[in-house]
């Protein structure tokens, strides 16, 4: 069936040609995002890597599956845009009457952004190679995407291809028009440097999706924030809880200092309604400001990242991200 939609394609049949690659538009979306950590770049190379496979589908010569040749394109689109993209703008504080404490440290990656768990369906039915070491929905966390993205782009493409996905030496060696050789040594190059910056991690694995533990802990910081109480709050988080929030550059690592940070917030008189959702596999929340109207504006997404019964990870973006995950700008109010 594949060699006569690929035949039907080759000579202008654009339906066999979506025929051919919707089976794989939604893992090649999420490399995309693996490989540029940006929702929106990760949209515009899917759409270039479907018009070059349009356009170069008479070079197909079947030497590899279809799938494989896919991601030969998708990866190099992904390396020309990272090559090709310019310093990422950084956002200034944008919170009226709140002054935030000084930072621990100034984010190198503030184009991250986050990914829809809406988006997964499919993303992850094709089988992972035998070499493939991380679970999928650890290789999409915030927190692996964040030091992912700090690497040189050509170890990313082989971390992800080897590691992730699992293709074999050889086959990335050939996407990557390289050595079979070169692509080892990358790969313990990038392996290094993700152990590097993970290394800080040592925390307790986090409650499986959905279940009542997690539940528990979500709820329990959804009651805090909104009624702003600090204390429960600052009872949720771990000793080396860390918050980030791209694409402001500041970090804090620390409960007293995030602690600081959410008593300068709520100090200010702000008060939100949580919308929960989910991203990057794990629990999200659409934060939207109360005003005297009674209508609520869309302000940011958390990401939450879980360690046993605590949050020892809070991701803030911005409110630009909210029509990604099918959420309003604004609520009506209560």
């Amino acid at each position: 069936m594949a060699a006569d939609l690929i035949s039907k394609a080759r000579a202008g049949d654009s339906r066999a040609f979506r025929e051919l690659t919707q089976p794989h538009l939604r893992e090649l979306q999420v490399h995309c995002y693996r490989m540029l950590g940006n929702f929106q770049d990760a949209e515009d190379a899917l759409q270039d890597t479907l018009l070059s496979a349009w356009r170069g589908l008479g070079g197909f010569q079947e030497r590899a599956s279809f799938r494989t040749w896919l991601y030969r394109i998708a990866t190099n689109r992904c390396l020309n845009a990272r090559r090709s993209a310019g310093r990422r703008p950084v956002k200034e504080w944008d919170m009226p009457n709140v002054e935030p404490p000084e930072p621990t440290r100034i984010g190198e990656v503030v184009w991250l952004q986050p990914f829809p768990d809406t988006l997964l369906e499919q993303a992850f039915d094709a089988p992972l190679g035998p070499e493939a070491r991380y679970e999928q929905t650890e290789a999409l966390s915030v927190a692996f995407m964040t030091a992912l993205q700090v690497l040189p782009p050509r170890q990313i493409a082989v971390l992800i291809l080897r590691d992730v996905l699992g293709f074999p030496a050889a086959e990335v060696a050939e996407m990557l028009d390289s050595s079979v050789e070169s692509v080892k040594s990358a790969l313990k190059r990038a392996r290094a440097g993700l152990q590097q910056r993970r290394a800080a991690e040592h925390r307790e694995p986090a409650p499986a999706a959905g279940s009542p533990a997690e539940d528990a802990i979500v709820a329990k910081f959804v009651t805090a924030y909104e009624s702003a109480d600090l204390d429960a709050l600052v009872d949720l988080l771990t000793d080396d809880v860390f918050m980030s929030m791209p694409p402001m550059p500041f970090e804090y690592e620390g409960r007293d200092i995030v602690a600081r940070f959410f008593a300068g917030i709520f100090g200010s008189g702000r008060r939100s309604d949580l919308v929960p959702t989910r991203a990057n596999g794990q629990p999200a929340f659409a934060a939207y400001l109360r005003t005297p109207t009674g209508v609520s504006h869309g302000t940011g997404l958390f990401v939450l990242t879980l360690g046993g019964d605590r949050i020892c990870a809070m991701t803030r973006f911005d409110n630009t991200v909210l029509p990604w995950f099918g959420l309003p700008r604004s609520l009506p109010s209560r």
